[in-house]
This record gives C-alpha cells, sequence and structure tokens, in this order.
C-alpha cells in the first residue's frame, strides 16, 4: 500500500519549484492532490488564489473539503521574495510578504484544524534557511520565515493531543525557475553556478526534489513521532565555517 493512498493533499505553491515537485511525489505515493496557486494548474485540479488576500486565502480548505470531502495533508509551500534594504522598503510591500509568506499559512492552518482533527492529519511548512540567517537585502523574506517556523512549533505543541502534527523544511539553495532567472540575469553566470556549488558541502546545489522527499516523509505516517522540527535541507551549507578567500 501506498502511503498516501485514500489521502487527500492540499500543496500550495503546487505549480512549479518546491511545490509542484512535492505535489508529484504525493501522488505518485497514493494522495489525492490538490494545489492552489494564482492562476491554474494542468497537472492537478487546483484552485486559483492570491495567498496575499486574507479572504480569498480562508476559503481554500473549504473547497477542497467541499469537493473531496476530507483533508489529510496541508502543505504550506506558497511563497514571495523581494530585495530591499528595510529603509527602502514600503509598508506595502513588507505587509504583501508577510501576508503571503506567514498570514496565508496561519489562515490555512485556522481553516485545516477541524478537518485534520478528524483525520489525524499532518502539516509541513516550506520555511528556508533565512528563517535561521539571512543574505542582504532580505529582511522580510528572513522575517517571514522566521515567524513561519515560529507558527510551526506553536501548532505542534497546541495540536499534538489532537493527533495532529506539524513539522517545517528550510531549503537552502534549490534550483527552482525563479533562482535559475535570478542566476540568468548574473553578469556572468557559469561562474555564479560554480561558486554556489563550492559553498556547500556536498558540492552542488539543490533540486526541488531533494525537498520533496523530506516533505513527503514528513506528512506521513512514517514520521508519526516528529512534530514541532525544522529540518535543514542545505547540502551542508549552513554547517560550513567560511573562510576568506
Amino acid at each position: 500500500m501506498k502511503r498516501f493512498e485514500n489521502k487527500v493533499a492540499l500543496v500550495t505553491g503546487g505549480r512549479s519549484g518546491i511545490g509542484g515537485a512535492t505535489a508529484k511525489r504525493l501522488r505518485d505515493e497514493g494522495a489525492t492532490v490538490i494545489t492552489a496557486q494564482r492562476g491554474t494548474n494542468s497537472d492537478f485540479p487546483s484552485i486559483s488564489v492570491d495567498f496575499a488576500d486574507p479572504i480569498a486565502t480562508s476559503t481554500v480548505v473549504d473547497q477542497v473539503v467541499a469537493k473531496h470531502g476530507q483533508l489529510d495533508v496541508l502543505i504550506n509551500n506558497a511563497g514571495i521574495m523581494q530585495e530591499a534594504y528595510a529603509e527602502d522598503m514600503t509598508l506595502d510591500d513588507w505587509m504583501r510578504t508577510i501576508n503571503v509568506n506567514l498570514t496565508a499559512p496561519f489562515l490555512l492552518i485556522k481553516s485545516a484544524l477541524s478537518h485534520l482533527r478528524k483525520t489525524k492529519g499532518a502539516i509541513v511548512n516550506t520555511g528556508s534557511i533565512e528563517g535561521l540567517g539571512s543574505n542582504p537585502m532580505h529582511a522580510a523574506y528572513g522575517a517571514s520565515k522566521a515567524g513561519l517556523h515560529g507558527l510551526t512549533k506553536a501548532i505542534a505543541v497546541d495540536h499534538g493531543k489532537d493527533g495532529i502534527r506539524c513539522n517545517a523544511v528550510a531549503p537552502g539553495w534549490i534550483d527552482t525557475d525563479l533562482n535559475e532567472d535570478y542566476i540568468d540575469n548574473m553578469p556572468d553566470p557559469d561562474a555564479f553556478r560554480r561558486d554556489i556549488a563550492k559553498i556547500h558541502p556536498v558540492g552542488s546545489t539543490g533540486k526541488p526534489q531533494d525537498v520533496a522527499a523530506l516533505i513527503a516523509f514528513l506528512a506521513s505516517d512514517d514520521a508519526a513521532f516528529i512534530t514541532g522540527e525544522i529540518y535543514r535541507v542545505d547540502g551542508g551549507r549552513m554547517s560550513k565555517l567560511s573562510l576568506p578567500q
């Protein structure tokens, strides 16, 4: 029997990158998967939603349960990132990042708890190593991901008694379309790819499937005694002390 047979999973930001790989992994393991993101997803049943809109976000779980009758797994993966120093950031830009990366997961969890209580379900949030450290000009992003890590632990503590587990993954540099576009806009993309690989002890950057594998484990009954944890998926990057070049 596959680990997610007869289970229903909601994956936000499930059209590409980590979310797309996670949706495929859960489906391959037997789950009925619904994705939610801006626009449609031709690979899965999907819900179009702007997660910066709290009212729209609050209806997503109800739509899933109305159609499929249950919810067993919630993967909060949708997120955005902007680059700006705090003094140059508008309040609107700050709030959009916080709304998408932190408030939307809170609202989805809030909506999902009564359903997950029935199924003894699991929540996995996509945090970031930038919830543990920071890259330059990422004040809003780092704050939102640190907040998501804190929310993960709080939900685990409050709802373990209900049979609900909540964990987070903290990816490092993953080869998503967003990161590839970032590299392609560098003055020397090939040199940047070589340099970014060198800061990882494993000698390479990660693939979306690397993160999806851990998410699937944490969402499965194989992780029945794991909750409230933040798991780095970073090729050892944050374990390596930097040296002068």
